[in-house]
């Protein structure tokens, strides 16, 4: 157990536990449910009904941690609703789109009133109690409309709150945060500085003017009904990255953790570094359990995504407005909001985008490779007594293609498994259904990586159309070559007598005797940018094709963030970054010419995923007693 988590149980602990009146408490007692594991089960649900409770309790019937007496953090916020909620949560979804995930993202829009603060699971009821008895007594001085001013810095974005009305919601505030330390013995500080509604923070400085931009389509005038809401979180997990559960997963082993799709999981960077490759360790919101998952049956989640709503209290203005129409098309605090006057706003600011949107790029890490499945000796795997190839498993290619210098130089450069070459031309057909037009293609002189250009411009139907640049300056770092020297790469001359759909008339920025072993982190870097502007350089800019790149799961960040002007990280987290990029995962920058920018955006496909499928002797597995 974590020291801290350790003071916190004892201070916790030695608290005395009254007995809540509540009446969903009784029939969870009747169940035979020990009094303070059922106050627990109340508050996790939000106190709204026993069944939710009750499902609770099922669901963490394994939870080690059930009988901790560690109680909840909670939060007031005040929350826009109506038209104004529904543009905020537009921006939310298209800042997120054009600029990437910023920390405001984390949590839905909001005005906090008091910040987190702990309560003791039977004094919640409490709370709930005086909000409702603190709402009530400033109902009728609540600000009738509320003005919001756009503020912007470098790394902020955010609506500020004219100081008048600012005044009323701090001693809203204030009045709350001294009824709940009297009566609920809570430890509650009141938000005293300047009130704002936050729209973007610690983003990049070069999307200042997108965010600005679609920020000014927000009319903070809209109608708007607020609402003061009392949320909670669990304060163990405070500090963890939350992931979501993309499938289910069933355990192999007796330490892996079983998920659901739709799983909320906790997840301690601090514990990762002695975790298998493509694993992770984490606790399971639902149940409670720990163990390993595999972390490509994941995406990121928001914090906020595992709060519970508990009570709310709805200030009723003059200048309230709403329609019974409205009031039904009112969304959730988390929800997905729709409001087609912003959507016009959006669209509007999207087609002066995408008038000055000439290219895209997209970066795509091969296919799977052969020895990726078979190992480091897949080639000896597949050789007679006289050297010839032959076919040992249904994943193995059908056949080598043909060069002149020994076959054992496939052991350095492997082709493409047969699922390789299947992801490949799966990709293919979805960027056709996509109706990507792709103009250029470019490819490192690896052959995996010549494949899965290839067959992805078949998906395309594009082979003997658009022709493949082979560019040796887009071969992976050269220090993680196994053999520490540079594989012989099939020439030009072979990968044609092998029918691949080669630009013969390229000469490549970087000449293959310009690659040298062992290469220094910064002279891999600067290969890179070099490489990524000559490509652009090369690609004229007149209509609006994609310009495709296969590469190694080493050249998507290096690629893509110089192109956007994103410092370069250090090689360590290249390194885990190459780690958990897929077969097939991809990078898509889109040119914003008027800007004379680059940004990063969603790839036009979805990336690909399936399981592992071990090899299988039925003699040995069905025969044997």
């Amino acid at each position: 157990m974590a020291v801290a988590e350790a003071q916190l149980y004892t201070k916790v602990s030695n608290k005395h536990r009254g007995r809540s009146s509540s009446a969903l408490l009784e029939p969870l007692l009747a169940k035979g449910f020990p009094a303070h594991i059922a106050q627990k089960a109340l508050v996790a649900t939000g106190q709204k009904t026993i069944e939710d409770a009750a499902k609770w309790l099922h669901s963490h019937c394994n939870d080690p941690s059930l009988d901790d007496p560690i109680p909840q953090e909670y939060a007031l916020y005040l929350c826009p609703t109506g038209r104004l909620h529904s543009h905020l949560q537009d921006f939310w979804k298209e800042s997120k789109r054009q600029c990437g995930k910023n920390r405001a993202h984390e949590v839905f829009p909001h005005i906090t009133l008091c910040d987190f603060f702990t309560c003791e699971d039977q004094k919640v009821e409490l709370l709930y109690d005086i909000l409702k008895r603190v709402g009530d007594s400033f109902s009728q001085s609540f600000p009738p409309s509320i003005s919001l001013t756009l503020h912007a810095s470098p790394s902020y974005l955010g609506f500020f709150i004219d100081d008048s009305q600012a005044n009323v919601l701090k001693e809203f505030a204030v009045a709350f945060s001294s009824e709940a330390s009297a009566l609920a013995d809570c430890h509650v500080k009141p938000s005293l500085k300047q009130f704002h509604l936050t729209l973007a923070h610690r983003f990049y400085p070069h999307h200042q003017k997108t965010l600005e931009q679609l920020a000014k389509c927000i009319n903070p005038g809209e109608p708007c009904q607020w609402v003061a809401a009392l949320y909670s979180r669990d304060m163990r997990f405070v500090h963890y990255q939350r992931l979501r559960a993309l499938f289910q997963y069933k355990p192999q082993n007796i330490d892996e953790l079983m998920i659901n799709a739709g799983d909320l999981i906790y997840v301690d960077p601090t514990q990762q570094s002695d975790v298998s490759e493509g694993w992770v360790i984490g606790i399971s919101h639902r149940t409670g359990c720990r163990g390993f998952l595999p972390e490509n049956y994941t995406e990121k989640a928001h914090e906020s995504d595992t709060w519970v709503k508990h009570r709310e209290y709805v200030f009723e203005t003059a200048s309230r407005s709403f329609s019974k129409t409205e009031k039904e098309s009112n969304v959730k605090l988390n929800g997905e909001g729709h409001n087609p006057s912003m959507s016009r706003s959006i669209t509007n600011v999207l087609s002066l985008q995408n008038a000055a949107l000439q290219r895209g790029v997209l970066v795509m890490c091969h296919g799977e490779r052969v020895d990726q499945v078979f190992g480091k000796s897949w080639l000896q795997q597949c050789l007679t007594a006289d050297g010839k190839y032959y076919r040992a498993d249904l994943n193995f290619p059908s056949c080598l293609p043909r060069r002149k210098d020994s076959m054992k130089e496939f052991e350095c450069d492997p082709p493409l498994s047969c699922c390789g070459i299947f992801q490949s031309r799966l990709i293919g057909e979805a960027l056709l259904d996509q109706e990507v037009t792709v103009s250029y293609v470019y490819s490192s002189p690896a052959l995996r990586c010549v494949q899965t250009a290839q067959h992805v411009l078949q998906g395309l139907k594009l082979n003997k159309k658009v022709k493949i640049r082979v560019e040796p300056g887009l071969f992976e770092w050269t220090k993680w070559e196994a053999s520490r020297a540079i594989p012989n790469f099939m020439t030009v001359a072979e990968l044609v007598e092998a029918s691949y759909d080669i630009d013969t008339s390229y000469r490549g920025n970087f000449p293959l005797s310009s690659l040298v072993p062992l290469e220094s982190y910064e002279d891999y870097v600067s290969r890179s940018s070099v490489v990524i502007k000559q490509i652009i350089t090369a690609c004229p800019s007149k209509g609006k094709g994609v310009i495709l790149i296969v590469g190694h799961g080493s050249s998507l960040a290096p690629l893509t963030r110089v192109l956007t002007g994103l410092p370069n990280r250090d090689s360590r987290d290249l390194a885990q970054t190459a780690q958990k990029i897929p077969s097939l995962g991809m990078c898509f920058c889109e040119e914003l010419k008027e800007e004379n920018k680059w940004q990063m955006a969603n790839p036009p496909v979805k990336t690909l995923t399936h399981g592992a499928n071990a090899a299988f002797n039925w003699r040995n597995t069905i025969m044997e007693d």
